[in-house]
């Protein structure tokens, strides 16, 4: 028996991330080093979400915006490999697609270099409303970029469709970010942060305490990724935490996108009819498979992969 369909408007950040494994240090003047793995993959709060929704069995186009440059060819490909219609992607000449170079430390440290590139030119002008007829459900990923009118102008947009609207904020958490980002929440069923952000956000001493600070913003849920701890879950219904599913640490390597995979996870399970809870740990199980594999689109997971660890 199939599944229920999805089909998804993944929104906002797309990034080509650079993983370089086994750096242990920066080289001396011009010297060289020899590491162990250099891969590409997709990345973004927009655009990492939608690989794993593909992935899930999900009909997803992207929108946003990229370069004039080989780096977008490359991200492009990546993003159409899995199944993702980038026809909503636009290219902004003179300026380069958003990168990332990721150097993986032996202990499983993972520093950034980052370079913003066309999502900082991003506006709702690149965006063809019409093309989101049809749509279920509209995915914002970096809701800072376009700023909270614009922003929630496009959520209620997607909300008079009859889509499901969800937001997972890129920027560190920042109060001022939040009030940045403030005529967004309303319009957003479901908001996907970590925990530093929430903590961040909202200066609450606890992060049951700042879930529910943001629902009082108007925001549907709140379901906070904290890492190895799991999942944390707000709602009018109260607040839970589920656990993250245990991997070996001989399995473990790396967990670049795992926030990404999380919430396309959640989504996804939303979708197929689950409630809050079992998206929850369908989240977590998510993530766990992409923390298996060097970026969101390693290994060979899929839906059915998903829901033997859940269901």
């Amino acid at each position: 028996m199939s599944e229920p369909t999805m089909t998804v408007a993944a929104v906002g950040v797309h990034v080509l991330d650079t993983h370089v494994v086994g750096i242990t240090g920066i080289p001396e003047r011009s010297d060289g080093q020899l590491v162990d793995t250099i891969r590409f993959s997709a990345a973004g709060t927009a655009g990492g979400t939608a690989l794993v929704l593909a992935r899930l069995g999900a009909r997803v186009t992207s929108f946003g915006a990229v370069g004039a440059d080989p780096i977008a060819t490359t991200l492009l490909s990546l993003l159409e490999s899995e199944g993702v219609d980038t026809s909503g992607l636009v290219r902004k000449d003179g300026l380069q697609t958003s990168a990332s170079v990721l150097p993986v430390r032996p202990n499983g440290d993972r520093p950034a270099w980052h370079c913003i590139g066309a999502n900082g030119a991003f506006t709702l002008a690149d965006l063809d409303l019409a093309a989101l007829a049809g749509i279920g459900h509209l995915h914002l990923g970096g809701p800072e970029f376009l700023g909270g009118p614009a922003a929630g102008e496009l959520l209620a947009h997607a909300r008079s469709l009859g889509a499901t609207t969800s937001v997972d904020v890129l920027a560190p958490g920042d109060p001022d970010m939040l009030a940045w980002i403030g005529d967004a929440l309303p319009h957003t069923d479901y908001l996907l942060p970590n925990d530093e952000q929430v903590l961040g956000f909202t200066g609450a001493p606890d992060l049951a305490s700042g879930a529910r600070a943001l629902l009082e913003r108007g925001v549907g849920c709140v379901a906070v990724t904290q890492g190895a701890k799991g999942a944390l879950v707000a709602s009018e219904d109260g607040v839970f935490e589920v656990p993250a599913l245990p991997i070996p640490s001989d399995e473990l390597v790396d967990t670049t996108g795992c926030g990404d995979a999380f919430s396309a996870g959640f989504l996804r399970a939303l979708s197929l009819g689950r409630d809050l809870e079992a998206a929850a740990r369908f989240g977590c199980a998510t993530a766990s498979l992409v923390a298996r594999g060097l970026g969101t689109d390693a290994g060979t997971y899929d839906l059915s992969t998903v829901l033997s660890l859940t269901d």
